[in-house]
């Protein structure tokens, strides 16, 4: 039986919101939000991954801050854990995905979110303001 990876995708919280992604690839996924990431590599901690996949990714830097509860399984070969990260350097510019957004609380269910994200969305939103502004 081959081995399950982990795939880490990125909670980056900034002044009551969290940073959102919106995919443009696979086909089944584009146009649809996540919490951006990707595998961890062997060798690699979960945070070391988190951090070298927003720089490919955002071209911005992160610092983990902690992670989310839980574990998503994806298709039965990966698992999808969430880090919450802090913005160090930069700004984040789309590469892989072709917009980002800043969403409060109650601007989560706004975007279509890729299913694997989804559960850790409640978990966030004590760390969300209410109203984007």
């Amino acid at each position: 039986m081959p081995a399950v990876s982990v795939v880490v995708g990125a909670a980056i919280l900034r002044d009551g919101r969290v940073l959102a992604a919106r995919r443009t690839a696979p086909p089944e996924a584009a146009g649809r939000w996540e919490l951006p990431g990707g595998k961890v590599e062997p060798g690699e901690t979960r945070e070391v991954a988190l951090v070298r996949e927003i720089r490919e990714e955002l071209g911005c830097t992160v610092a983990v801050t902690g992670w989310l509860p839980g574990e998503v399984a994806i298709g039965g070969r990966h698992v999808l854990a969430v880090g919450t990260c802090e913005l160090v350097a930069g700004e984040p510019e789309p590469r892989e995905h072709d917009a980002v957004r800043w969403l409060a609380g109650d601007q989560l269910g706004e975007v279509d979110w890729l299913e694997p994200d989804r559960p850790f969305l409640a978990h966030l939103l004590p760390s969300l303001t209410g109203r984007g502004g």
